[in-house]
């Protein structure tokens, strides 16, 4: 992995009834990352570097994911945006631009949806929200396969014991369309997800699908997404997501990365540092930020 830029700061927050870990960058108005599968918060660790001369950028490992506490329940997508708000109150930080992608990407939203006074801005990256209207062309074939595989209890974490490295792998490559991570990033990831309990902690998130749908379509027919929103795809998610979100966004503004796998914020990290730049400068004149504290990023 190439060398980090940032000052990075490994801390444990008891937040909602766990322990998370979560890496802090940077100073200045907050910024809550949240990662998806199988991966963990160094994920956005060139992210980090972009942002944090400009900005206190606040990345967790989700719960059950990485080194954050793996208890038995409480996956759901409203539940994790109440380990998001925890976080911010813990680290003392009113609000936050806050961004997900994959599975963090529902409790990105439905924090927004339901805490909008934390949230400055969101951003969505290569995830689809339930079954809301949008994602039809996506979903044809049905959902990615697999779906079904992670949600079957007990299934998964017993078939791939042993075989860990081979099947996190996949989801690496494939994410990048071929092209693969830096070697300390992709070490990281496998280490991360080698062991039963690990995989049945990542499982808990897909084994939660339904009740998050059900909450994201809650949230969908009660109320608006009023927070300036950033919608990116890449390669599979497209602008499925955008779709989803343009019905009842009141600040949307979407991009599909070219050439770019699922990944983004490794494998389209030059488009994305220069998309975030561009969305965050245009809405820091925004009321949830303090005055002077909003700068350029690199």
């Amino acid at each position: 992995m190439t060398q980090s830029l940032s000052e990075v700061s490994l801390r444990r927050v008891s937040v909602n009834g766990i322990g998370i870990n979560v890496a802090v960058a940077g100073s200045g108005p907050a910024v809550l990352l949240l990662h998806g599968f199988p991966h963990t918060w160094q994920l956005w660790r060139g992210v980090m570097d972009a942002l944090a001369p400009a900005y206190r950028v606040i990345a967790p490992d989700l719960r059950g994911l990485g080194a954050s506490d793996r208890p038995a329940g409480g996956y759901d997508g409203a539940n994790l945006a109440a380990d998001a708000v925890g976080l911010l109150d813990a680290l003392e930080e009113p609000d936050a631009v806050v961004a997900g992608i994959d599975v963090g990407a529902a409790p990105a939203f439905l924090m927004a949806m339901g805490h909008p006074e934390r949230v400055r801005q969101l951003i969505l990256m290569e995830g689809l929200l339930g079954r809301l209207p949008g994602a039809e062309d996506f979903l044809r074939a049905g959902p990615p396969w697999w779906f079904g595989f992670h949600a079957v209890p007990g299934l998964a974490e017993t078939v791939l014991a042993g075989h860990e490295s081979a099947y996190i792998d996949w989801f690496l490559t494939t994410g990048t369309l071929g092209r693969g991570l830096p070697t300390e990033l992709h070490a990281a990831f496998i280490s991360a997800y080698t062991n039963t309990d690990a995989l049945r902690a990542a499982f808990l998130h897909y084994r939660a699908l339904p009740e998050t749908a059900r909450q994201i379509e809650t949230a969908a027919a009660t109320t608006r997404l009023r927070v300036p929103t950033l919608a990116i795809g890449a390669h599979p998610v497209g602008d499925a997501l955008a779709r989803q979100l343009r019905p009842f966004s009141d600040d949307l503004t979407s991009h599909v990365i070219p050439d770019c796998g699922h990944i983004v914020p490794v494998d389209g990290l030059p488009a994305l540092r220069t998309l975030l730049t561009e969305f965050l400068t245009e809405n820091a004149a925004s009321p949830g930020y303090p005055a002077g504290t909003a700068g350029s990023i690199c």
